[in-house]
């Protein structure tokens, strides 16, 4: 049995090596007996071609067989490998790969156990055709080829991961760098097989951190939580966590601050997706005691700088960070904490304190045993140069931690404001700038007090009450702010003036407090040119104060409201005529200053801001179209007979946001677009009758898709319906709210609407209890109500969605529209006999039916 370099099997000698695998295989054969005989056998030079031969070729055998020549092979590889002939090392080796593409998952497997370790015993230097047969494989999309190279890379990464990420003479890559994007590419795979091989290949790679995994790591993350929640139990039982856990934990303590900010990213990443919160919970005391150490400001930190600086010095304007005007998005709640953002430049410090937030946030008091003791030493260190930065970073963790862990805190809370409350007076000024934000994030519990359950408008209404006694001094203290602060904190006062001026409302309307306020407001907005960014503030400061001040605000709308109209008008030939214009097209001066023109809208006939209105609603920027149709929404409110000279023209921009091939990408300038619609249509009512089918024909589709469009990322972007209170007109009011006009004899797609389900249940109907009660939600209703009453039948399969919207009401303070709902679900229970009304009902909530025993059912 000499090997040749064109070696074949000797019959004779097939079948008996055949035979007595078979026998070892056989559970009632003398195994001693066999292995003795097998033993005899390997002692000839070909022996190992035979067992290879058997295992690639030997089809007409018993798989099983063919797998035990594949471990026999294996063990000897082991041991005599080095010592073969080079024919028959390469004759094995050739006989290996094509074996990764069997039709038999377990001669893959054996094969790909092969191949990890003649890598282990030779490295791939010398085997080039391996690395080219696993890449063609992997590419070829046939199931069979691409798992058997995928268990035989897996191996190889389990066994020596160390060996791709190595140059190779005559490789122009580093195998990781070849493969890598292929197995990220498979976490996306339709076969449940691929996804588990190849996450299991990568996670091999964590405690190296090859680059190209440090450069793919967005990606993989990505990737990992994910697969995460696969819906295989194979993937998702994989330790693939726990190694990722101990390496970000590990590099979070990196001396280099952007790799250490890299990892840190990854604990929020981790809370924010929803992954088992237990995975994490035993690194706790570890990562706990990483961010407090990293929320410790660095000695380079320009917060150090700026704090140090003269006050009385103005700013250059390469001081100023820039600032971008968002546009208006109708129905939003701007419910986000921006005034958290208490460092411009995010870093490790704020990174570090976002993650202990939101850990708060996940694991609430079960933090507080490991934090708080090194909280306090730190609050209790000295004032000496270096201690007071410990000081400073424990009272950003107490902020951090204040909503996630209130339940623990809340009993200490006097003792923590009467602490944080002398801090305002520190001399090291970054401690009474934390001190202010976290007194400021303790604010609801101060006022409200702990499981308050009405909400940021009740806590809103509340602090005003306690704020409005106190105005004077207030206002006297921005003021005296605003006379001493450079440009850059002059945003700041601008943004407290107008968050005190929407938290009082009316309360600001008196003669003292506005001879307080705005003479210094107006003379900054007379220094500023019309070309000076420094007017956004300063607008929407004016925004809010107008708001707030109501009729009080009249003597100084028409000024700024001119000035609103010559800014756009320049912008408008700046943007076809820079040189005629004088000044550079920025569309940013144009998004802010139609969000101000509504300040004097009773005015707005004696102006041209129809024509330009219209202009911008067919603007080619999406955040400028949004910001018009939001002010034309507006108009249609306070003065629809200035819009009715080009009221269709209007109309038929509006619709053509709703059928744009972009829709996905314009998903706010569409919601503005429908709700301008809406709001015309309660005004105009037949004039808006030429495009009700076609806004009807557009919405259908929004809704019929509503999920990927909008319930994605904004489930309370929830569709809804309301009537014009006429008999002429039903609206359709969609996207928190978007509206449409139909006729009242519910037309095809109308019909179609309500006859689906999941058009009008699941998009239209669940997500109300995420939209206050105003007077939008009261039309919202009445169009609900008058849809449902002019076609009962065809709602019905939404009644109980239906109903858990009707109990998402605190309360309905219109007594039509509450007579209106007790109507409907009234006629639906003398509609349901049979035990049907019963049956509705038990698929609600128990405190969904007591809110409907208001109405009577």
């Amino acid at each position: 049995m000499a090997a040749t370099s064109s070696w074949q099997p000797q019959e004779e000698g097939f079948k008996e090596i055949c035979g007595l695998l078979e026998q070892q295989i056989s559970p009632t054969s003398d195994k001693s007996q066999i292995w003795q005989q097998l033993q005899h056998y390997s002692q000839f030079p070909d022996f190992n071609n035979y067992l290879a031969f058997i295992l690639a070729r030997a089809e007409g055998k018993p798989i099983e067989v063919r797998q035990a020549a594949g471990l026999l092979l294996k063990n000897n590889l082991r041991t005599t490998f080095t010592s073969m002939a080079p024919p028959s090392q390469q004759y094995i080796k050739s006989e290996l790969l094509p074996c990764l593409g069997a039709a038999d998952r377990h001669i893959r497997s054996t094969a790909g156990t092969i191949i990890s370790v003649l890598v282990q015993i030779g490295g791939v230097v010398g085997w080039p055709e391996l690395l080219q047969t696993l890449v063609k494989c992997l590419d070829s999309n046939e199931l069979n080829h691409m798992e058997g190279s995928m268990d035989a890379l897996s191996k190889i990464c389990e066994d020596i991961p160390q060996v791709l990420d190595s140059d190779m003479p005559g490789l122009t890559d580093r195998p990781i760098n070849v493969f890598l994007p292929r197995l990220l590419q498979f976490f996306q795979s339709p076969h449940a097989s691929l996804r588990k091989l190849s996450l299991g290949s990568v996670n091999q790679f964590i405690m190296l951190m090859p680059r190209a995994l440090y450069m793919s790591m967005d990606k993989y993350l990505q990737g990992l939580f994910i697969l995460a929640n696969d819906p295989a139990a194979e993937v998702r039982k994989l330790p693939i966590l726990r190694n990722v856990i101990e390496y970000m934990l590990r590099v979070n303590k990196d001396p280099d601050d952007e790799v250490a900010l890299e990892a840190c990213e990854f604990w929020s990443a981790y809370c924010e997706t929803r992954l088992p919160p237990e995975n994490l919970r035993e690194f706790l005391p570890h990562l706990i005691p990483v961010l407090l150490s990293n929320m410790v400001y660095s000695d380079d930190d320009e917060s150090l700088v700026d704090a140090e600086e003269d006050g009385s010095m103005p700013d250059r304007d390469q001081d100023l960070r820039p600032r971008f005007h968002s546009s208006r998005f109708h129905g939003s709640e701007n419910g986000e904490d921006a005034d958290d953002d208490i460092v411009n430049i995010w870093n490790l410090r704020k990174c570090s304190a976002a993650a202990l937030d939101i850990l708060s946030n996940v694991y609430g008091d079960e933090i507080l045993p490991t934090l708080m003791p090194t909280v306090q030493a730190k609050l209790s260190s000295t004032d000496d140069a270096a201690a007071w930065k410990e000081r400073e970073a424990a009272v950003l963790a107490l902020g951090a931690i204040s909503e996630g862990c209130i339940k623990g805190l809340y009993p200490h809370l006097s003792e923590i404001v009467t602490f944080l409350i002398p801090l305002l007076d520190d001399k090291f000024p970054l401690i009474r700038s934390i001190s202010c934000w976290t007194i400021s994030r303790f604010s609801k519990f101060i006022v409200q007090g702990i499981g308050h359950q009405e909400g940021r408008e009740q806590f809103d209404k509340e602090a005003a009450e306690e704020l409005a006694p106190r105005l004077e001094i207030i206002l006297q203290h921005l003021m005296f702010a605003f006379g001493k602060y450079q440009r850059r904190n002059l945003r700041i006062v601008y943004d407290a003036i107008g968050t005190l001026a929407d938290a009082v409302g009316r309360e600001l309307n008196e003669p003292k407090y506005l001879d307080i306020m705005m003479p210094p407001l107006i003379a900054k907005w007379q220094q500023l040119s019309n070309s000076d960014k420094d007017l956004f503030p300063l607008l929407e400061c004016f925004t809010s104060i107008a708001q707030a001040l109501g009729t009080g605000f009249s003597k100084f709308a028409q000024p700024v409201f001119q000035r609103c109209i010559t800014i756009i008008q320049s912008q408008q030939l700046a943007k076809v005529d820079p040189v005629s214009s004088g000044v550079q097209y920025d569309r940013e001066f144009v998004v802010c200053v139609l969000w101000t023109c509504s300040l004097d809208l009773l005015k707005v006939s004696q102006s041209s801001l129809r024509d330009i209105l219209l202009q911008c609603c067919m603007d080619d920027a999406p955040d400028v179209r949004q910001s018009a149709f939001a002010l034309l929404g507006d108009l249609a409110r306070v003065c629809p007979i200035h819009l009715h000279p080009r009221l269709s023209e209007f109309l038929e921009v509006a619709n053509k946001q709703l059928s744009t091939p972009k829709l996905k990408e314009n998903l706010s300038v569409a919601n503005n677009a429908c709700w301008a619609i809406g709001e015309l249509a309660m005004k105009v009512r037949q004039e808006i009758s030429p495009v009700a089918m076609a806004v009807i024909s557009s919405l259908v589709p929004i809704l019929q898709h509503a999920e990927a469009l909008l319930l994605r990322k904004h489930p309370w972007r929830a569709p809804m319906l309301f009537k014009c209170p006429t008999k002429e007109a039903t609206l359709l009011y969609s996207s928190n709210p978007n509206r449409g006009c139909i006729e009242p004899a519910a037309p095809p797609p109308l019909q179609q609407m309500l006859t689906r389900p999941t058009l009008l249940s699941r998009f239209s109907l669940a997500n109300w209890g995420r939209i206050r009660d105003d007077i939008e939600k009261e039309d919202a209703f009445r169009g609900l109500c008058a849809l449902v009453n002019n076609f009962p039948a065809g709602a019905l399969s939404s009644l109980v969605f239906m109903c858990k919207a009707i109990a998402s009401w605190h309360e309905i303070r219109s007594e039509d529209l509450h007579n209106e709902v007790c109507q409907v679900l009234r006629g639906y229970k003398d509609m349901l006999r049979d035990g049907s009304w019963e049956q509705c009902m038990s698929a609600l909530e128990p405190q969904e039916k007591d809110k409907l025993s208001k109405y009577l059912v």
